[in-house]
């Protein structure tokens, strides 16, 4: 049974979606699951922009099926080679071998290497501003390098100004019928899962992404058609100006979060505390978070979008514990930048916690540590008070 929808007269959303799966790229937590995007163009020529995961061929066949109608497929368009994406490739091309695939040689490279079925006689290789009549729409390809595969582009379609955007503007998440981000009550649904989806799949090229965005300044665009996530058909500065920020690293808003690591709740305590005399001071907007118990991903999402935090962590077997080392390198790893941090550092014998902390925070641009790191052996004392509300009071300076 099919389940299409129309975003335009001739322009169709074939995708789907998949509400079990429960870790995308098996990595990252979905408690909501994630869709698929598909469109289909039909015109005198028909086109077909990206494909889908295999965990829902099936349904994608039926979509394409009922919207052809009998036609033959003319053109796959490629904009992205994920497995994600590109999961049907083969299938499209025994189906309608008489298919176009247009791609960009990087495209065709990655092809080869997932494929073993020999579809080279159907390439249509493209380069940058190259266009393709379908009739009364007109593709035009631009490239998008490393947003966030380096074969990655966007298809702009010209009557209606709508661009196809590969994985560029989309969010984790399943669809519920609406498809639209306008029908969706987005910052509430969707806009964390946005975040969060941005810092941890695409968040290490911004320099790459804001070379994407000034591409697209002179268009006029007035429909987002993303891979993963609602379509965008209005409001668009919105989605713009958040990949704006989250690409130049700058936090949306002044806010705090506090993320500790703790074996015996000793140093979760200091961090309470902290976080209890920075809300006396009059701060608002703080999230706490245990490396522990919280998959990273939400804390980098969060880490994204607040303007300072604070790390804790004991020390464990003469290093960094180890939820607290792989959250610093991941953050390492995607270029995060840019914010104020005070640490928290804790040992019984001897303390390696802080230095190393200070060590690998050093190593990101422009992160700034606020006051002189705060240490405690075992369990914080009474005659340490003072200490830590200084260090409490610089960080607080640091905010207003």
């Amino acid at each position: 049974m099919n389940c299409i929808q129309k975003i335009s007269q001739d322009i169709y959303w074939v995708g789907g979606n998949d509400r079990r799966l429960e870790r995308f790229e098996n990595m990252f937590p979905i408690p909501n699951g994630v869709c698929y995007n598909s469109y289909l163009i039909v015109d005198e020529k028909t086109a077909l922009i990206d494909t889908v995961d295999v965990s829902i061929s099936a349904l994608f066949f039926d979509n394409i099926t009922h919207v052809l109608n009998g036609r033959n497929l003319d053109y796959l368009i490629i904009n992205h080679m994920e497995p994600d994406h590109c999961g049907n490739i083969e299938e499209i091309v025994k189906r309608y071998p008489s298919v176009r695939i247009v791609g960009n040689k990087k495209t065709f490279q990655f092809l080869e290497q997932f494929y073993d079925y020999d579809c080279k006689n159907n390439y249509l290789e493209i380069n940058e501003g190259d266009k393709l009549s379908l009739g009364e729409h007109q593709l035009k390809f631009y490239y998008a390098p490393m947003v966030h595969w380096p074969e990655v582009m966007f298809t702009y379609e010209e009557k209606e100004k709508i661009l196809f955007s590969a994985d560029a503007f989309g969010t984790f998440g399943a669809l519920s019928g609406n498809i639209f981000s306008d029908e969706t009550d987005f910052n509430t649904v969707f806009l964390e899962e946005a975040r969060r989806y941005y810092a941890n799949i695409v968040g290490k090229y911004g320099g790459q992404v804001q070379s994407v965005l000034k591409k697209l300044s002179p268009f006029e665009i007035k429909m987002i058609c993303p891979l993963h996530g609602p379509v965008w058909r209005k409001n668009l500065p919105f989605i713009l100006e958040k990949y704006d920020y989250w690409s130049k690293y700058k936090p949306e808003k002044n806010g705090v979060v506090l993320v500790y690591a703790s074996m015996y709740g000793n140093t979760e305590n200091v961090m309470n505390v902290i976080a209890s005399k920075l809300a006396f001071k009059g701060i608002t907007d703080m999230r706490i978070y245990d490396v522990s118990k919280t998959h990273p991903s939400y804390i980098i999402s969060d880490l994204w979008k607040y303007s300072h935090f604070i790390v804790g962590s004991p020390t464990y077997n003469m290093g960094l514990y180890y939820g607290m080392e792989s959250l610093l390198r991941e953050l390492e790893a995607l270029q995060f930048q840019n914010r104020k941090v005070s640490i928290v550092g804790n040992y019984t014998w001897s303390c390696k916690s802080t230095a190393i902390m200070q060590e690998m925070l050093s190593k990101m641009k422009n992160i700034e540590i606020i006051g002189k790191p705060f240490e405690l052996k075992s369990t914080m004392k009474r005659e340490q008070e003072e200490a830590l509300e200084n260090l409490v009071d610089e960080f607080y300076q640091s905010i207003i």
